[in-house]
């Protein structure tokens, strides 16, 4: 069957959400989480007797406590935002919503 010359198969599914919103949510994610690990080395390294990484920003014992526990909060949630937009990006609307136990071969 021959088919016309003006027919195009892409005009027939629908288009997507533009996923760049997403892919540029998971590289702001990941640089929070790469800040709070800088931020938490940083503030364990004063406290285990090196000399300050950040100046006078973590002098006193204080400091560098508040700058471990901030930067593992930057951490924990620049991974989850990652992990959460990285889900939202593997999310197609077309395909079938399956678990995976039913993809699974038995055998």
């Amino acid at each position: 069957m021959k088919l016309p010359d003006g027919f195009d198969a892409r005009r027939l599914r629908e288009r997507g959400p533009a996923i760049w919103r997403w892919r540029f949510l998971a590289a702001l994610a990941a640089l929070g989480a790469a800040f709070g690990v800088l931020l938490s080395m940083a503030g364990a390294a004063t406290l285990l007797g090196r000399p300050p990484a950040l100046g006078p920003l973590n002098d006193s014992i204080g400091a560098s406590i508040s700058l471990v526990l901030v930067g593992l909060f930057l951490l924990w949630g620049g991974v989850n935002v990652w992990r959460r937009s990285r889900r939202r990006l593997r999310r197609n609307n077309n395909d079938l919503s399956l678990s995976p136990q039913l993809l699974k071969k038995r055998g």
